[in-house]
């Protein structure tokens, strides 16, 4: 490039020095920035005898044409080191390019130039204003859909639409082409949604490609959302609790697809903030119904279960009966009955599910119907218990067993015939105070199919009390973890003889609940009682 022009020959009427007062007659047509100057080039071409010029301003990689004079051949932009074959002068922060007329010509200098610096100032001042106005204005434009999107995602309670739509909404609000976004399940990303392509189904926390996008994003050899070129990815929620990660790529612009500004990873990541606030709500929702659900659920599984226990019990001349029954949960694994035979008879059951909640109430049920049918076509003994036996084998999980004490009264004679498979030992509490115990029997039912099973017999006197109980009561835990016994049991028993046995219920009932003080006890409570009165 050259510093200065030949200077041999003199300067003709033409070729003078522009003055103060021709910058400020080009300034006085009042006709714009960029006018302006392409007036004073215009002056600069007719006072040197130039062909063509252009006036450039410098950007952070090349310089950009500004206005031009006279030719279109000056390139729209140049290299710090370019002339594109044109003579040139170095202005502050742009620089100017001419074509000579000749060979002979001297470079322009004087008001002229100080002239084109301060108004290629002033123009590149304005375009900035202007630029920086736009973004303002798009900024604005961008908070208020920013703003719409999370009432719109935030009102919405189905996790699966929820989804969807953040997706949509992300992609939208940043003039993407693609996204997808994956939600955390343990040490993995699976995939939620996608939009515009192909996404990776499930990505491990571990992967590199993970910390990489939520950086400044990846190459085009990557596979979370293959083809992509330009990606940006946000976590949905705070680190290191994040729910997941939403992933967006090619922003569209009026120059086509390119890569995201920062800009556009914050204006994502407040975006990412709402969705995740979304998200737990909708979880939140889903849980509450679920729960809802679970426990309409339980209390039907509950009212079914009350309506298995006897509300009414048979009326014996000579005999006392009743029953009662407190489940640890809302359902319970504690089964009992008292039935009057087509002999006469009158016949008494209590059966202890293991395992506590539904589970155990289904089997209770089973145990209930299985009972009710066989007792119509088998004598209570041994023989039924063995029946009993095998369908429990053949109907629930080998994990699963029940303990069982089934009895049998002669009301003409005081006779009691039992089976025990393998329940606590029933209580006898004479009239003197002595005390028996019924244990004969075999295993519990649901161990072995084939198991056999031996009955016992006893004979009830006046004033001689049957207690049949399950493992709650006499397990029954206080705050410092000592069992309420069955040393205590048989106690309350001897002392309340002179009771009805429904106020012996009240007396046990009262008992245990002082003895635990309000500590939670994980198992059912039963009570089955038979007192001969004459």
């Amino acid at each position: 490039m050259r510093a200065g022009g030949k200077m041999s020959r003199p300067s003709t009427p033409l070729e003078r020095e522009l003055s103060w007062e021709d910058v400020l007659g080009a300034a006085e047509r009042r006709e714009g920035e960029r006018a302006f100057l392409v007036r004073l080039l215009q002056l600069l071409c007719q006072s040197r005898g130039l062909k063509a010029a252009a006036l450039y301003s410098q950007g952070s990689e090349c310089f950009e044409r500004q206005v031009v004079w006279g030719s279109e051949a000056f390139p729209a932009s140049i290299g710090p080191d370019e002339s594109a074959g044109f003579e040139g002068l170095e202005l502050p922060e742009g620089r100017l390019l001419f074509a000579p007329a000749e060979e002979d010509w001297r470079l322009p200098k004087g008001p002229i130039v100080l002239a084109l610096a301060s108004g290629l100032r002033a123009a590149v001042l304005k375009q900035q204003l202007k630029e920086q106005s736009f973004v303002v204005n798009y900024r604005g434009v961008e908070l208020e859909a920013l703003y719409d999107v999370g009432l719109a995602i935030a009102s919405m309670l189905n996790l699966e639409q929820l989804g969807e739509e953040i997706l949509l909404r992300a992609v939208s609000l940043l003039d993407a082409r693609r996204g997808a976004l994956y939600l955390r399940r343990g040490r993995l990303l699976v995939l939620d949604h996608t939009l515009g392509g192909n996404a990776r189904p499930e990505i491990p926390l571990e992967d590199p490609q993970v910390e990489q996008v939520l950086g400044p994003g990846l190459g085009k050899e990557q596979d979370l959302l293959p083809g992509a070129s330009h990606l940006m990815a946000v976590p949905v929620g705070a680190e290191p609790s994040s729910r997941g990660i939403l992933l967006v790529a090619d922003k569209e612009s009026r120059h086509g697809v390119g890569p995201f500004e920062e800009s556009d990873r914050r204006t994502l990541a407040l975006f990412a903030n709402q969705a995740a606030t979304a998200l737990e709500t909708a979880y939140l929702h889903k849980q509450a119904l679920e729960k809802e659900r679970l426990e309409r659920e339980i209390e039907l599984a509950a009212d079914i279960q009350r309506r298995l226990l006897p509300t009414t019990f048979p009326i014996v001349e000579g005999f006392e009966l009743a029953g009662w029954s407190r489940p640890a949960r809302h359902v319970g694994g504690d089964f009992y009955d008292l039935m009057r035979t087509d002999e006469g008879r009158i016949g008494a059951v209590l059966a202890d599910v293991s395992g506590k909640g539904l589970p155990a109430a289904l089997m209770v049920s089973t145990i209930h119907s299985a009972m009710r049918l066989l007792v119509e076509q088998e004598e209570i003994g041994p023989e039924l218990v063995r029946l009993l036996n095998r369908h429990i084998s053949a109907s629930t999980a080998p994990n699963k067993f029940i303990t069982l004490l089934l009895a049998e009264l002669d009301p003409s004679t005081g006779e009691v015939c039992y089976v025990n498979a393998g329940h606590n030992p029933g209580l006898v509490i004479r009239g003197d105070g002595s005390v028996g115990e019924l244990s004969s029997g075999g295993l519990p039912l649901g161990l072995f199919g084939e198991s056999s099973y031996e009955g016992g017999r006893l004979h009830l006197e006046p004033g001689d009390l049957l207690c049949v109980y399950s493992d709650g009561l006499t397990e029954c835990e206080s705050p410092t973890d000592e069992e309420f016994g069955v040393s205590r049991m048989i106690d309350l028993l001897r002392s309340s003889s002179d009771r009805s046995l429904s106020e012996v219920i009240g007396t046990v009932d009262k008992a245990v609940t002082d003895f635990a003080q309000g500590l939670d006890q994980g198992d059912d409570q039963t009570l089955v009682l038979l007192r001969r009165s004459a």
